[in-house]
């Protein structure tokens, strides 16, 4: 009886540690995603966020550039400072439909084409309707666009501000023959959440790298004091 006994028991043992193999080949690997899956999943983790912090440069053909670092919330509250490559720097605060803007004095006269006579560094902050906003002039949507275009491809495995990520390349085409072309390579975590870290954009007129950081940190977004704000519409 107790050799049967020894016997059941192998047989059943055997049986168990088969099951527990065949469970692991059969439904224990993950399935590797695409490089457009990887950066659908991304976008979308971005596009969930609650605040996250933004810092871009950007380098032209002629030598020329800006940088500019953002912290926002992806809706209506966000901060941001500009600085163009001699021609000074630009603070923002947007809070809602108002725009608090401070332009040093460097922007001030470059923009003007007049020699400021003080020499004391312009610390006031000019209060005016967000919707008076133009391309160009420097402000930023607190907004941003994840979302995905062209075909991604897998490029090598890359660090970003101390995480292991995947870097993900996208050619622009660009519209018509002469369109100029880029290509754009996206570095996502690999390590936690999907986190996008940064784009970097490599094409014939320009250059740029945007860094995204401060992933749902608590965001501080306040008008400057009173005295310290010139009203737009009280100016005239």
């Amino acid at each position: 009886m107790r050799a049967i006994s020894t016997a059941v028991t192998a047989v059943l043992a055997g049986l168990l540690l088969g099951a527990a193999v065949t469970g692991c080949a059969g439904g224990g690997a993950e399935k590797e995603l695409s490089a457009d899956e990887l950066l659908d999943e991304a976008h979308a983790t971005m596009n969930a966020l609650s605040t996250v912090t933004i810092a871009a440069s950007t380098t032209v053909a002629d030598g020329t550039g800006y940088s500019s670092r953002q912290t926002t919330d992806l809706e209506g509250r966000c901060t941001n400072r500009i600085t163009w490559t001699g021609k000074g720097t630009l603070e923002q605060i947007r809070i809602d439909d108002t725009d608090y803007v401070r332009p040093d004095r460097a922007y001030l006269e470059q923009w003007s084409g007049r020699k400021a006579a003080e020499a004391d560094e312009q610390d006031r902050w000019i209060k005016t309707p967000a919707a008076h906003a133009k391309p160009g002039d420097g402000l930023v949507d607190c907004t941003w666009p994840f979302s995905a275009f062209g075909t991604a491809v897998k490029g090598k495995p890359a660090e970003i501000g101390g995480r292991a990520a995947v870097s993900l390349k996208v050619t622009d085409e660009g519209d018509g023959d002469d369109a100029a072309k880029g290509v754009y390579t996206f570095y996502v975590a690999t390590e936690g959440k999907p986190y996008l870290l940064r784009v970097a954009y490599k094409g014939t007129d320009y250059r740029s790298t945007t860094d995204f950081s401060a992933f749902d940190e608590p965001l501080a977004v306040r008008a400057p004091a009173g005295d310290d704000v010139l009203d737009a519409a009280d100016a005239g």
